[in-house]
């Protein structure tokens, strides 16, 4: 399979754990996955420019927190595997670019 067509994360994961944390109120949930959207899209921007492994394990690893305190497993496994690969690996940044547009999609 190539990586666009890998599904990396259970899509309904981020939203379940808003609602859990929020309830029904659909304008702080749509703010919330933006902001977490925006963090995780700055965590990934840092990686792709990371010129050493200190960055670029620093950006793993705060993408792969962000990703925990919203629920997102499945970023936080890509995280994982950006930490557990060589640096600056385009197989896995490509696939958090992926999964950041999905969830970029309301």
């Amino acid at each position: 399979m190539s990586v666009e067509t890998v599904m990396v994360y259970d899509p309904g994961a981020l939203d379940a754990s808003l609602a859990a944390a929020v309830g029904a109120d659909h304008l702080l949930l749509k703010e919330l996955r933006a902001a977490f959207v925006e963090g995780a899209a700055r965590h990934a921007d840092l990686m792709s420019r990371a010129r050493c492994d200190a960055n670029w394990n620093h950006s793993a690893s705060r993408l792969k927190s962000l990703a925990g305190s919203f629920g997102a497993v499945g970023m936080m496994e890509l995280a994982d595997e950006a930490l557990s690969g060589a640096p600056g690996d385009p197989v896995v940044l490509k696939k958090i670019q992926a999964a950041l547009d999905d969830f970029a999609v309301d």
